[in-house]
């Protein structure tokens, strides 16, 4: 025979409003830990591309390093113009070819996974309360 204990209303209604506050906390808790979670993750990538981007300053700033160099020879100079702003000399013909220009590709935005962790967060929490609602 077992013995059921009788548990008294204040109990069960204090029970129920701690609960219901814990589990929001949980849920406020849990969604700041995503939130900083994710902004780390995102800074990180920053961090990787400005490193990215620094090394190819660094390349830029050595090559044109390099031109200024070859700027200061007067033979480079007037090669250089007639090449790229079209003068000649006497009996020269121009012929300019016009290139393609290339196709920049695009990065998209990775905040998708961020909507996934918030969504699945309050999915949980909806159950969570749901299933305490239904056990009163």
């Amino acid at each position: 025979m077992s013995v059921k204990k009788k548990i008294p209303k204040a109990s069960k209604h204090r029970l129920m409003i701690f609960g219901t506050l814990s589990i929001v906390l949980m849920g406020y808790f849990l969604f700041t830990l995503i939130n900083y979670t994710m902004n780390i993750n995102k800074l990180k990538e920053e961090q990787k591309q400005l490193q990215a981007e620094l090394v190819s300053l660094k390349d830029d700033a050595e090559d044109l390093s390099t031109v200024i160099q070859k700027l200061k020879d007067p033979d480079y100079v007037a090669r250089y113009a007639r090449e790229n702003y079209l003068y000649s000399k006497n009996g020269e013909y121009i012929i300019k070819i016009e290139e393609k220009p290339e196709k920049k590709v695009t990065k998209k935005n990775n905040n998708s996974n961020y909507q996934y962790y918030i969504g699945g967060s309050v999915i949980c929490m909806i159950g969570i309360f749901l299933y305490i609602l239904k056990r009163k």
